[in-house]
């Protein structure tokens, strides 16, 4: 038996999807019954959707019974070292064999995970599973492709994205991608003791992803580069927190000291799965981009 937590999210939700694609079975834990529902994960094939808390041991009894693998997966929020280590203890008390955690890693080349506090905490948290005394994988993706879908709003009305990069590379991995060998890997085991970097197939500055865009939905696209403040004065005035604004802008920070980016496709070649270039995410997702759908 195999469990997904954080199903409802980005990265869960295209990991049980891609079971269900595969017609494999999958037991997928979250919060509210009805939130998975509305979020169209009710009535997929193969899926067992049982509820439960991962900071709460004493509601997580049914979605760990009987479970060989997990896939790790909880919110980017202040209390994700304590939550996930909690779940790391539950697991070990039920019995778990192996836990997958999903972590991440920059791809900008001489990153110092050490400035950006949720990759510190992803690293406290690898190091936590790692003596744990199960057997562990950690699944570490770069900047997701879906990001520049909160985008697709001004894309669609004026044309054109605002960031704060300058000509720093990136290079992102399409989330489908990442589902795609999750699912390999806990449906076939293995790769105990290993960091699986993911990358996407290009190093991109913002003028390549704008060009890629405009490609992809048939009408001229522009990257806006704007100031760190000005980017911060927008993400607060769309509601995004005061302190998870804060961490944005020391990722930024880092990001701008190395504007280099790594491509890393190593993980995909592993397991078979083709690394999907940004232009085709783009084309996918053409309807959202041209204000559409």
């Amino acid at each position: 038996m195999i469990l997904v937590t954080g199903a409802t999210g980005l990265n869960g939700k295209a990991v049980v999807r891609e079971f269900a694609r595969q017609k494999h079975q999958v037991r997928a834990l979250v919060r509210d019954l009805n939130r998975a529902s509305a979020a169209g994960l009710g009535g997929l094939a193969g899926v067992e959707l049982v509820e439960g808390d991962m900071r709460r041991a004493e509601t997580l009894g049914a979605a760990l019974d009987s479970v060989d693998r997990v896939l790790m997966i909880s919110t980017a929020a202040q209390d994700m070292v304590e939550t996930q280590c909690r779940f790391i203890d539950a697991c070990k008390q039920a019995g778990v064999a192996h836990v997958v955690k999903f972590s991440g890693a920059e791809s900008n080349i001489g990153y110092d995970a050490t400035k950006f506090r949720f990759t510190r905490m992803h690293e406290q948290v690898e190091r936590y599973l790692e003596g744990a005394g199960m057997a562990w994988t950690h699944l570490r993706p770069s900047q997701f492709m879906q990001v520049y879908l909160r985008d697709a709003p001004t894309i669609a009305a004026e044309g054109a994205f605002y960031l704060a990069l300058g000509g720093t590379e990136l290079s992102p991995v399409d989330v489908e991608d990442i589902a795609k060998v999750a699912v390999r890997l806990l449906r076939d085991g293995g790769h105990e003791g290993e960091s699986l970097d993911m990358t996407g197939p290009e190093a991109l500055a913002m003028s390549d992803i704008a060009a890629r865009i405009s490609q992809a939905i048939g009408k001229p696209v522009r990257y806006v580069d704007i100031s760190p403040q000005d980017r911060r004065r927008n993400l607060l005035a769309a509601g995004v927190p005061a302190d998870f604004a804060d961490a944005l802008d020391e990722q930024l920070t880092e990001r701008l000291r190395r504007p280099k980016s790594r491509v890393h496709l190593a993980t995909h070649d592993m397991f078979g799965v083709r690394a999907t270039p940004f232009v085709e995410f783009a084309q996918r997702h053409a309807a959202m981009l041209r204000g559409e759908a």
